[in-house]
C-alpha cells in the first residue's frame, strides 16, 4: 500500500475540502479516466482496491497511472482510552480528493475494456465517480 517514506510532521490537522479541484483535473497521460465528483478523504487500501480491480480486468494489456497519492496521515485513539492524555498517534494515510480530481488513468486498451476496468474500481471508492474520456477531435485541432 502507499504511504510516504518520511514527512516533516508526524501529525496534522484534519483540515478542509472546500471547492474544487484546480490541480489533477484533467487527463494528463491516458485517454480514459476515473474522476471524483464528490470530496473526500481516499485511503491507501481503497487506492490499492482500486488498483487491483483494474488490472485484474485489464490483464496484462494496457497502463495505469494513480493520479493521488496518500499523504495525509489520520490519528487514532486506543479503543476505551480516558479523555485527556493527547492525540493519537498515526493509524493509516489518506489522500485527500476534491471534486474534479482525475484518480486514475488508463491507455493501450479498447473503451469497453476501460470504462468496465474503471467502473469496477469506482465500486471500490466511498465517493460518486465518472468515467473521463480524451477528446479526440480537440487533440486534432491543436
Amino acid at each position: 500500500m502507499l504511504s510516504p517514506r518520511r514527512v516533516k510532521y508526524r501529525k496534522q490537522q484534519r483540515g478542509r475540502m472546500r471547492g474544487l479541484a484546480t490541480r489533477g483535473n484533467e487527463l494528463n497521460f491516458g485517454d480514459y479516466g476515473l474522476q471524483a465528483i464528490e470530496p473526500s478523504w481516499i485511503t491507501s487500501r481503497q487506492i490499492e482496491a482500486g488498483r487491483r480491480a483494474m488490472v485484474r480486468y485489464i490483464r496484462r494489456g494496457g497502463k495505469i497511472w494513480i493520479r493521488i497519492f496518500p499523504d495525509k496521515p489520520v490519528t487514532a485513539r486506543p479503543a476505551e482510552t480516558r479523555m485527556g492524555s493527547g492525540k493519537g498517534s498515526p493509524e493509516y494515510w489518506v489522500a485527500v480528493v476534491k471534486p474534479g480530481r482525475i484518480m486514475y488513468e488508463m491507455v493501450g486498451v479498447e473503451e469497453d475494456v476501460a470504462r468496465e476496468a474503471l467502473r469496477l474500481a469506482s465500486h471500490k471508492m466511498p465517493i460518486k465517480t465518472k468515467v473521463v474520456v480524451r477528446d479526440k477531435k480537440k487533440e486534432a485541432d491543436d
